[in-house]
């Protein structure tokens, strides 16, 4: 049993080389987002845009989307709003309409989710308006709050070319708890350590569920909204990167929206990411490894590698520890010690890595996190207690069935209190 014990010591250790492997190009990007000038765009054109919001049971919080949609320095006369109430039992359709925007009801028990909302929404609107109206199309969740400069910082880089921008999420509800930090963490670090470099390198940026725009063009190729795994926003990001259509990204467009804080509620959703990812690579993945060898697109290996190998090699880390912990528990084994050593510096050694990302994000974007000097501290050392449970989530994704299902909002601050927030 030694020599087993000692064989899984290699093998975690083998597990960490590969980690590093993997993502050592992150690190380039991490010193490009802190050192490299972002390019400046400059818009020739105020485009005419739809804005989507599919919402299912969001009466608390839509209003003060629709609000912030409203008090835009964009011309008013360019942006007209729609919302898909989707098999709503609240108020949300009359809260909608009251509110300024478009409203359709959909009722459909058996297409689930916001990719057949957004198809719907998105076919009503080309049987009404037609198919040219619009230029572009925003699609927002019904939490979300918008800074009042987003659609016209966003229109600049829709302008200069790009079909398909991404934009700067952050977060309502940062000082809630260990939780919503570490949601908010996690995807300033996306926008600004990952979208940036990205955008500033020239490759291809990832939507992250909200607070995008793409091209009328794309609407019309797709047949409207044509994506419906589990993230719906990953695929299409996939989807563009196949067909060579970059996808751009705005750090001057800010969106605010509502981070979960209960931890069950957080694994379940993450869980569902982690089966989305899984669903794009099964239909994508062979697509994806074509373009990367064949075509050197290196927005597909990084696609690629900021999820899969994450994917695996967490799961196969957990599976070998247990199996082998279990096996030197039954078997008394005297040099469990040795496993144990290399867990624990494995695990140390993933949280000095993560308390570093972490706490340059919380540096560098400091003054846009509206939270207290406390909070900010207990986010970053939480950071890897976050990350750490994704490993329950992959292992319950990989394992089990996942469905789609809404998330409660209930964070109902409106642009005005966001503003002052950022004034403290």
């Amino acid at each position: 049993m030694t020599s087993v014990m000692k064989t899984l010591s290699y093998i975690n250790f083998i597990i960490s080389v590969l980690f590093m492997a993997c993502y050592a190009y992150q690190a380039v990007y991490l010193a490009v987002s802190l050192f490299r000038r972002q390019k400046v765009f400059a818009a020739k054109k105020n485009h005419r845009y739809a804005v989507l919001i599919a919402a299912r049971n969001e009466e608390t919080v839509i209003a003060q989307l629709i609000e912030s949609v409203r008090g835009q320095t964009y011309p008013s006369e360019l942006v007209d709003i729609f919302v898909v109430a989707d098999n709503c039992t609240d108020r949300t359709a009359a809260v909608a309409r009251a509110a300024g925007a478009v409203v359709f009801e959909r009722q459909d028990q058996y297409a689930v989710g916001k990719g057949y909302a957004l198809k719907f929404l998105l076919n009503a609107i080309f049987e009404q308006y037609g198919e040219h109206t619009f230029e572009g199309f925003f699609v927002f969740d019904a939490d979300n709050i918008l800074d009042e400069h987003f659609i016209e910082e966003m229109n600049k880089v829709f302008d200069s070319g790009y079909e398909v921008v991404t934009s700067y999420r952050n977060s309502k509800n940062f000082g809630d708890n260990w939780i919503s930090a570490g949601y908010s963490l996690f995807f300033l670090r996306e926008a600004t350590q990952l979208n940036r470099p990205r955008m500033m390198l020239g490759t291809s940026s990832c939507v992250s569920g909200t607070g995008f725009l793409f091209s009328a063009r794309i609407a019309r190729q797709n047949g409207g909204w044509k994506h419906f795994l589990l993230t719906e926003d990953f695929e299409f990001t996939v989807d563009c990167i196949l067909h060579n259509t970059p996808v751009g990204y705005c750090e001057s467009a800010v969106i605010y929206d509502e981070q979960p804080t209960k931890l069950g509620q957080s694994l379940m959703q993450r869980a569902r990411w982690i089966k989305g990812y899984l669903q794009v690579f099964s239909r994508y993945g062979f697509r994806m490894f074509k373009k990367m060898l064949v075509d050197g697109s290196f927005s597909c290996f990084d696609m690629i590698m900021n999820n899969i190998p994450c994917l695996v090699l967490t799961c196969a880390t957990l599976i070998f520890n247990a199996i082998m912990a279990v096996a030197g528990i039954v078997t008394r084994t005297p040099d469990m010690n040795i496993c144990i050593l290399s867990v624990v510096t494995g695990l140390l050694g993933s949280m000095m890595t993560l308390w570093f990302v972490g706490g340059v994000t919380c540096i560098t974007q400091r003054k846009n996190i509206h939270a207290s000097a406390k909070m900010k501290v207990v986010g970053v050392l939480a950071f890897p207690l976050f990350v750490f449970t994704y490993a329950i989530s992959m292992l319950y994704a990989v394992f089990t069935n996942i469905e789609w299902k809404p998330i409660k909002h209930t964070v109902a601050l409106s642009a005005e209190e966001i503003r002052n927030l950022r004034k403290k």
